[in-house]
């Protein structure tokens, strides 16, 4: 959004609680350098009795920042905060991505673009499938979710331990969105096309149970959210048995290029040396 003081560096953040970790500033200065922008992103750890207050801190004309992302544990709380969440942010019940306009805190998720872009990118043509299946019900998986909904996918088919969470996303997502338990996984299988993982299953290294990916039909693809490690033990199992795997990084690039251009006026693109650059501090921190 236009800011009245062009000629101040015109601030962004990310906050969350902790936020350190947080590989937002590596991308967003990226693209501030890239293009030459008298600006800083840069982190901001809130704790959420701190969250509330620091949200109104940036409606006055005054204030140190035009807008910002929001990471755990503050996105439900920044949607149900915000002024005017957009609807794809109403459904979610989640925001991600914010930024001030007229006095006012504007809210959406850009978690689902980030999803959807990256395996655009990546994998095209994945879409040509009438049938997903999602693995886990927890908050990761509503943009998922709601994401390959938009898209037009006719059969999403989402497999949770505990039953009653994935119903709960089918109630809210509508009658495309169907909910299973876990030993329903082959059977619901059969013929998807896309094969996405929202589990924190084998993240930063840690085992997964196997997985039998032979009902999928042949040309699917297999997705996994986690990116650390870049190439998860059900990416590798996937890739064992024959079939496409897109990386979760991407999202994480994809889902930072909305806020920027609100932010900032221009529209950032996912190139390798941005990937590269994650990825060296990745390993970095290995």
């Amino acid at each position: 959004m236009a800011d009245s003081r062009e000629t101040l560096t015109k601030k962004t953040f990310v906050t969350g609680f902790p936020v350190k970790h947080s590989r937002s500033p590596l991308i967003h200065n990226f693209w501030i350098k890239q293009f030459q922008i008298d600006g800083l992103y840069e982190a901001v750890e809130r704790s959420p009795q701190n969250f509330p207050s620091f949200l109104e801190s940036l409606k006055p004309s005054d204030r140190t920042y035009v807008g910002g992302n929001v990471t755990i544990p503050h996105k439900e709380s920044a949607y149900r905060l915000a002024d005017r969440p957009d609807e794809v942010a109403d459904e979610l019940g989640a925001a991600n991505t914010i930024w001030v306009e007229d006095g006012l805190i504007h809210a959406t998720n850009t978690d689902g673009f980030g999803f959807v872009s990256n395996l655009d990118d990546r994998h095209r043509g994945w879409d040509n499938t009438n049938k997903a299946v999602v693995l886990g019900a927890g908050g990761a998986s509503r943009a998922v979710i709601q994401a390959l909904r938009n898209r037009g996918i006719a059969e999403i088919h989402v497999v949770n331990r505990t039953v009653e969470r994935a119903q709960e996303l089918a109630d809210r997502f509508g009658q495309t969105v169907h909910a299973h338990a876990m030993d329903a996984l082959i059977e619901v299988s059969n013929g998807c096309g896309l094969f996405v993982n929202t589990t924190s299953l084998g993240m930063d290294g840690t085992e997964a149970p196997f997985i039998d990916f032979s009902p999928l039909d042949a040309n699917a693809v297999v997705t996994d959210i986690v990116y650390v490690p870049l190439k998860t033990p059900i990416l590798k199992m996937a890739e064992q048995q024959g079939f496409a795997t897109v990386d979760g990084l991407g999202m994480l690039l994809h889902q930072a290029r909305p806020g920027f251009e609100t932010w900032f006026g221009r529209k950032p693109e996912v190139t390798e040396d941005l990937r590269s650059l994650i990825i060296a501090d990745m390993e970095g921190h290995a």
